[in-house]
């Protein structure tokens, strides 16, 4: 949401995460280097005849870091500053993400640079088909299995799941996540990530000794997860006072706030697909706007990064408000290193992506399963085992942190490093 995450290469940050925690386990060289990189990538090209024409060729990835756990997970995203080096991050925290959950998966990412704004459907039909296309021989139910991310939809998975299944010759809904629940798609998947934001933050605070409807939250993003972080906060008893947006027509971020609370419902009738918020509308319903950062400065119990990677930088992390108590990463490596260094040394409760934000991927799986077995749970099953699942996670990272005084992200790391690399030992890779 920001041109500053310029400066900063995520797989760098990732990387330097992994490392951290790699001196503190005394870790292995040659786990060191299995588990640095990703085991493979793909890097390829996707030409699409336009509307008007014209062919478009479209740069495109998929990177599996590591699958020693189970067959490799992860999203694939649609963004004009998509880069390689940010999926091998994305593609890295997603196999921390999926140990922390001690869910039987690995990590992987997938991204297409594009901008699905100016794209039509049939040319983003295209785009998807092509993809599939690129990689059929190393995705699968058994091998792989992608989802949606930024900027993609349930209905970019089904094009994808069709297009699979139209070369293999099989039907295979286990083959991609995130589908409509009329193709086998999961009830609560559409919640999930934002859902999961909130059942840590609840916990977090119930350990602090603070009730949800004394608190009041920031939110970066008006995306899917933010909303869905947004609706189940109101629903415990929290107040949002704010929420930023990226604006497509002005190709900036702006921050909208009432200081009695914002209004989901108004908001949402207000935004485009994209999470974009009309503002003259918003201006119209009362919304104060104010520049994009504004998010970040509020006078809140609890901030909530939904966007973007490196969103909390080291020029910014000394603007966020004394009061803040939790930060719960909705988003994948919100924090730059040098930010989390200054959030340690204050002692604010960082709930970290890897845990926060992995109630998406644990839905992914239920989904998974369900298409696998061509059985599937009802809506309050799904929601109720995501509850015990993050509840569980958490307390185990929340756990380890207070026996050895560690930091949250540190805890939720050493556990997930130490299952995957007890699983490479157990196959003989290192």
């Amino acid at each position: 949401m920001t041109n500053k995450n310029k400066a900063y290469n995520s797989f760098t940050v990732a990387q330097s995460q992994f490392d951290r925690v790699a001196d503190m386990i005394e870790l292995d060289g040659a786990s060191r280097e299995l588990l640095r990189d990703p085991l493979r990538e793909y890097s390829f090209a996707i030409p699409v005849r336009m509307d008007s024409g014209t062919v478009q060729v479209f740069r495109a990835f998929r990177v599996q870091h590591n699958d020693a756990r189970g067959p490799s997970k992860g999203g694939i995203r649609f963004h004009p500053l998509e880069t390689q080096d940010t999926v091998r991050a994305l593609a890295m925290w997603m196999t921390w993400k999926c140990a922390t959950l001690d869910i039987p998966l690995g990590g992987a990412k997938g991204g297409v640079v594009c901008d699905p704004h100016n794209l039509s459907q049939r040319e983003q039909e295209q785009v998807c088909r092509g993809w599939v296309r690129q990689v059929v021989k190393n995705v699968g139910p058994s091998i792989d299995v992608p989802a949606p991310d930024v900027m993609t939809s349930a209905q970019h998975m089904t094009w994808m799941l069709d297009e699979f299944e139209t070369i293999s010759g099989s039907k295979a809904p286990g083959f991609i996540t995130g589908k409509p629940v009329s193709m086998g798609g999961s009830l609560g998947r559409t919640e999930a990530t934002g859902y999961g934001v909130v059942f840590t933050m609840r916990e977090a605070l119930r350990e602090m000794g603070v009730r949800p409807d004394k608190t009041t939250a920031s939110v970066q993003g008006f995306g899917n997860v933010a909303q869905h972080a947004i609706e189940l906060y109101d629903q415990i008893g929290g107040r949002v006072l704010c929420v930023s947006c990226w604006d497509q027509q002005d190709q900036t971020s702006y921050a909208y706030r009432k200081p009695e609370g914002i209004r989901l419902d108004e908001l949402r009738s207000i935004s485009d697909r994209f999470g974009g918020i009309d503002k003259e509308k918003a201006a119209s319903l009362g919304y104060e706007r104010l520049p994009g950062e504004a998010w970040l400065e509020q006078e809140v119990d609890i901030l909530i990064p939904a966007a973007l990677e490196n969103e909390i930088r080291a020029d910014n992390v000394e603007r966020i408000h004394g009061g803040v108590k939790i930060i719960a990463e909705g988003a994948n490596g919100p924090t730059t290193p040098e930010a989390d260094l200054v959030l340690r040394e204050r002692g604010t409760f960082v709930i970290p992506d890897l845990l926060a934000n992995a109630g998406g991927v644990t839905c992914s799986y239920f989904e998974q399963v369900q298409s696998n077995m061509n059985y599937y749970w009802e809506k309050d099953e799904v929601l109720g085992k995501l509850d015990v699942k993050m509840t569980h996670a958490f307390l185990g990272v929340s756990r380890l942190a207070k026996q050895r005084n560690l930091y949250m992200r540190d805890a939720a790391y050493i556990i997930a490093i130490s299952r995957v690399v007890q699983a490479c030992h157990d196959r003989g890779w290192v």
